[in-house]
């Protein structure tokens, strides 16, 4: 299947507004502030999420797939400041995580090795950050069930989340700078069948699809982390409105950008004017009013979708996403650098059904909510933050 790099129709439309700048550049201080007072205290760690606004705790993570975002903010911060002390620390917390191009267990490779190997990749062009990333992506792979035409979640075989749109990517991109044809083939049918079962017809989407391993019929939708089944789960919404967007920068296949468009319509037309979803909108007394590491997202993502679609929407995604960081960066949601909470973004969770993180900050959050600034302050955009080999 032939793959292109598609047009960045939107780009340079609608500038950030000077407020917003300048609130940025608070929020980037701070960020780094936090950062450097976790790796400090507790060298080599790799929390999750707060438990009463601290870093370091015992209660139960779920799943390994966090690791990537503590380095990933310190490649943003090595790249925003030029300071080799960011430099060494984020090489270093790449190199922590390298074996785990060789995890079978988990489906969230993507967000291991996208926002740390691949950005260290992308500073320096060195081939051998790019094998690393290649070689995850060929792991994310195996988790392929040919029958049900999915890459299956970490919770069982026949479970497909639609968090892994948000990790496909890195099978895509290992497929075009491998040129391995059966991979690139498997990450489409991927794509495809998350498209079909898990997002409707009004561009909500569900949290997990159930499916018959021996016969690959899709049996019906489900959630692990939403209100129902047939609700949609905020945080879920804002996977697959990214990451069918990312999808579609790598391959220029005009069905997943549509998707993406669907995602982000929908997203918007429930968020409207308060900005930060609760965890879901479809429950009747949601337990909290927000989950903001979900509007973080959202906001990386539809800066990412402007850059993608013509002007008119360009504008709208722009709007919302800039409107959406500014509350964030407000002090109702942002912990100021002296602020005792040890977390960057307040007020996002992790499992509600579990109790884990409710309320807390998450790694996550932080992350998007940094990469998303970055954006705004002119750091990397979609063009230049995904390359397609030459070939």
């Amino acid at each position: 299947m032939t793959t292109r790099t598609p047009t960045a129709l939107g780009a340079g439309s609608f500038e950030p507004p000077a407020s917003l700048c300048a609130a940025a550049e608070r929020a980037m201080d701070a960020a780094q502030a936090k950062v450097d007072r976790l790796v400090t205290a507790h060298p080599d760690y790799f929390p999750l999420y707060t438990e009463q606004g601290k870093w370091h705790h015992p209660k139960e993570a779920w799943t390994n797939w966090c690791e990537g975002f503590l380095g990933g903010q310190m490649w943003i911060f090595a790249e925003t400041t030029g300071d080799p002390l960011w430099r060494g620390r984020a090489e270093h917390y790449s190199l922590l995580v390298e074996e785990r191009k060789h995890d079978r267990s988990v489906h969230d490779l993507g967000f291991v090795f996208w926002p740390t190997w691949k950005r260290w990749y992308d500073l320096t062009g060195d081939s051998s950050r790019n094998d690393v990333v290649v070689t995850a992506g060929k792991t994310m792979g195996l988790r392929y069930n040919p029958t049900g035409r999915y890459l299956r979640s970490f919770l069982a075989p026949d479970s497909l989340f639609i968090d892994i749109m948000m990790n496909v990517g890195i099978v895509l991109y290992a497929a075009q700078h491998s040129g391995d044809e059966a991979l690139l083939a498997l990450a489409h049918e991927h794509c495809r069948t998350t498209r079909r079962h898990l997002v409707r017809g009004d561009g909500s989407t569900a949290h997990e699809g159930i499916f018959d391993v021996h016969t690959g019929e899709f049996l019906r939708q489900s959630t692990q982390q939403g209100w129902r089944a047939d609700s949609s789960w905020a945080r879920g919404q804002t996977w697959a409105l990214y990451g069918f967007g990312t999808c579609y920068a790598l391959t220029g296949e005009a069905q997943y950008l549509d998707t993406s468009i669907a995602c982000a319509d929908y997203y918007i037309d429930c968020t409207t004017d308060q900005l930060v979803p609760p965890n879901d909108w479809s429950e009747p007394r949601p337990r909290l009013p927000y989950e903001s590491s979900a509007a973080a997202i959202a906001a990386s993502g539809l800066l990412q979708l402007a850059d993608l679609v013509d002007e008119q929407r360009a504008v709208r995604y722009r709007h919302h996403a800039f409107s959406t960081l500014e509350r964030l960066c407000h002090e109702s949601f942002l912990a100021g650098p002296d602020d005792p909470w040890e977390g960057l973004l307040k007020h996002a969770s992790y499992h509600e059904a579990k109790g884990l993180g409710v309320d807390e900050s998450v790694m996550w959050g932080d992350y998007f909510l940094v990469e998303a600034l970055h954006k705004v302050l002119g750091g990397t955009r979609t063009a230049a933050a995904i390359r397609t080999p030459s070939a």
